[in-house]
């Protein structure tokens, strides 16, 4: 970021919580947003699919993590409790400051997304041949 804001570098795929106090600054300016929606945070910005880049995205996306065998009851109460937690007003309000838009997700929802992601990096590696070194 620091490399495009200094004029270095043309561009560059920048999270947005850490871009948007830059973009209201004027020291970057938002080319597109990544994702399916435009951020309700810069909603006169189009996605990478509306400015005419299909097949472009590349979300990023944060979530909580916990190890395999951990009891259901467990899992459950973490993700009844972080649902609760992101439905604070203060905390949507953070969030949104921050220019997170937070998923409504299940456990096996969120486990879902994360395989797919995994299908995805992998077949991106092969195709272009990344090879741990």
């Amino acid at each position: 970021m620091s490399e495009v804001i200094a004029g270095r570098i043309d561009f560059a795929f920048i999270a947005l919580g850490a871009a948007l106090p830059h973009i209201r600054a004027g020291k970057l300016v938002a080319l597109a947003v990544n994702g399916e929606a435009r951020s309700p945070s810069l909603p006169e910005v189009p996605t990478l699919r509306q400015a005419g880049f299909t097949d472009a995205e590349y979300p990023m996306w944060f979530g909580v993590f916990v190890p395999v065998k951990t009891p259901r009851a467990i899992v459950q109460k973490l993700h009844r409790e972080t649902a609760k937690a992101l439905q604070e007003p203060k905390v949507r309000e953070r969030l949104a400051g921050l220019g997170v838009d937070p998923l409504d997700m299940t456990p096996a929802e969120f486990d879902a997304l994360v395989r797919k992601e995994i299908d995805i990096n992998a077949a991106l590696v092969k195709a272009i041949g990344l090879k741990a070194q």
